[in-house]
């Protein structure tokens, strides 16, 4: 039997196709890439520490904490990558494609990450903020250049949060 072609391209009966969720604001967009922008600086100083570059501790200090060279230089730089990669899983949220994780499972898993993130950085302020530190990192320049490099990891829960609400406003249903 031969078709013709408008028997072909038509649409066949059943339930009306679910309607696009809007596009990601550009806010968000800019809010998630910032997400993988603020962990860069964390895992570059990190790889610089596994790759022998000086960044405040001793080599002793590297040799028995760190266990660098050795095991910890995998550590280090494997840390790195896996921070970086959670960094850009925010995407996820502002993409206009379709994914094979529907709302429904990536709503939940969203959610979970920012609240996770959000009481782990109170946590760390907290504990900075009261505890004596017992980092053998040198005093002076070391210690600022730490904290530049790790301080922008403080904007990723509430980023976080705001593309994940975006996302859940986008995706109702």
């Amino acid at each position: 039997m031969r078709t013709t072609p408008a028997a072909r391209t038509a649409t066949p009966p059943g339930p009306a196709a679910t309607p696009a969720p809007a596009p990601a604001p550009r806010w968000a967009r800019l809010a998630a890439h910032t997400i993988a922008l603020c962990a860069l600086p964390s895992g570059l100083w990190r790889i610089a520490m596994a790759s022998g570059v000086y960044v405040g501790y001793s080599d002793e200090t590297l040799r028995e904490v760190y266990d660098i060279p050795g095991w910890g230089i995998a550590y280090v730089v494997g840390l790195s990558v896996l921070a970086e990669l959670a960094a850009l899983s925010p995407l996820l949220l502002v993409t206009g494609r379709r994914l094979r994780l529907g709302p429904r499972a990536l709503r939940p898993l969203a959610w979970t990450a920012s609240v996770t993130l959000n009481l782990l950085a109170v946590w760390q302020l907290v504990v900075a903020a009261t505890v004596e530190s017992q980092s053998h990192l040198a005093p002076g320049t070391p210690r600022t250049v730490w904290a530049l490099t790790f301080a922008p990891l403080l904007a990723i829960p509430p980023l976080l949060t705001a593309v994940t609400a975006s996302y859940t406003r986008r995706h109702r249903r």
